[in-house]
């Protein structure tokens, strides 16, 4: 029998730098899925009722909110012809298709304007923040979303590259002024269980006082490293642009996918929803 591994020996296996033996009085059973998250893309195809989706929903929308304006919104696709049409968005990824839920987290500025039109009050905040506030308010529910799930013994992955598609999904999800995509999310009952993801020392990643450059750099060496042994990519981006590398890092992947533009369209879809962006 496998014992279920600790909150110290997750963080240590994630972050290689994680405290140990830390004094806390803390309920840490409540740590172990997010210590323990993964993303998903192998799913059964047993499906989720639709009241446990709903309340999955209240709770992400529990989460904090930027001065109580709870700009976010949760669309769940459930119509087959919609679903359809999001699934041949993503032909590469065909485990989207075998997900029993799909999900659109959309940030919404329009309820605020809305309500200062109503009271007749101007709305003097139309610049950058206004766009950001909602953006981050979204993200912060889709990340509590995907914790409430976890602990449901559920399973998600945010599909970001909805983004990649503006213009099928604000149509297809009737999205009015101020309203925008900011990631899809698939949920789902696993087929497998999860695997940790290593993530970057805390060394690279937590600072005290004032932003620390200087122990950065040795850190993702070292991470670079680590990840290439124990989680190893199982293919490199475009060999045959950049070749091939022995180890081939993270940093390595991550400095290819973003050679190439991406989303360049998504300021002008933003500005044609109303936003300011200045």
């Amino acid at each position: 029998m496998t014992s279920t591994p600790t909150i110290d020996e997750l963080l240590q296996l994630r972050f290689d730098d994680a405290p140990q033996n830390v004094n806390s009085q803390a309920d840490t059973s409540h740590w172990l899925p997010i210590a323990n998250h993964q993303s998903c893309r192998l799913y059964t195809d047993q499906p989720v009722p639709d009241d446990l989706v709903r309340q999955l929903s209240a709770l992400a929308l529990s989460s904090p909110t930027k001065s109580d304006l709870q700009q976010r919104d949760i669309i769940i696709v459930s119509d087959p012809d919609k679903r359809a049409t999001i699934n041949a968005l993503f032909p590469g990824s065909p485990w989207i298709a075998d997900a029993p839920v799909f999900l659109v987290f959309c940030g919404n500025n329009r309820r605020l304007r809305q309500m200062h039109e109503r009271s007749d009050i101007p709305f003097e905040n139309d610049h950058l923040d206004a766009f950001f506030n909602a953006g981050v308010d979204a993200g912060i529910a889709l990340s509590a979303f995907a914790l409430a799930a976890d602990a449901a013994g559920l399973a998600t992955c945010p599909i970001s590259t909805v983004r990649d598609h503006l213009e099928v999904v604000n149509e297809l999800l009737e999205l009015p002024d101020w309203v925008f995509p900011v990631a899809g999310m698939t949920l789902g009952w696993p087929a497998r269980p999860p695997r940790i993801n290593l993530r970057l020392p805390l060394a690279a990643t937590v600072h005290t006082d004032t932003y620390n450059e200087a122990a950065q750099q040795d850190a993702i060496k070292a991470y670079d490293l680590r990840r290439a042994e124990l989680r190893p990519y199982g293919s490199q981006r475009e060999p045959e642009r950049f070749g091939t590398r022995d180890p081939y890092t993270w940093s390595d992947d991550k400095a290819r996918q973003y050679n190439e533009p991406q989303r360049t369209d998504f300021g002008d879809y933003i500005r044609a929803k109303g936003f300011k962006l200045t």
